[in-house]
């Protein structure tokens, strides 16, 4: 058995719309815990207190669930956050690569031809034509 404190006894106030004026309580009140209910029963006698004292634990056994499931719910949608956050960071990834890839196929780079080139083009570079004449000096 234990008083609650200020803080709890505001929220609790707050849950079950409690008056603050002169007709409600003026002090925290006073709760049991699960093992406390538990020692009460062996307390007492009367068939109405055992009931209600049997409907105590099991109503302090769904809440135990009820947390847990909870507790359990928000570790698993913690995991998809992370998750979703890992995709959203390497979706963006893509994107770049492929805005890069883009810009890349508007502006080519000017390929270096290759392959055979006849003498008279104007396009081959100087050392075709410096040899060329070089050849025809020696005959």
């Amino acid at each position: 058995m234990f008083q609650l404190s200020n803080n709890e006894w505001n929220i609790l106030r707050s849950q079950i719309a409690t008056s603050n004026a002169r007709g409600g309580i003026r002090y925290a009140p006073i709760a049991f815990t699960e093992q406390g209910v538990a020692m009460l029963s062996s307390v007492l006698n009367s068939e109405k207190a055992i009931e209600v004292n049997i409907q105590i634990i099991r109503i302090f056994t769904k809440m135990r669930t009820m947390l847990m499931d909870t507790t359990t719910l928000q570790l698993e949608i913690e995991k998809i956050k992370k998750k979703l956050d890992n995709h959203d960071k390497n979706i963006e990834l893509v994107f770049t690569y492929l805005d890069e890839l883009i810009e890349k196929q508007e502006a080519p780079k000017p390929r270096k031809e290759i392959g055979f080139k006849p003498l008279n083009d104007p396009k081959s570079n100087s050392f075709h034509r410096s040899c060329s004449a070089q050849t025809n000096h020696h005959i």
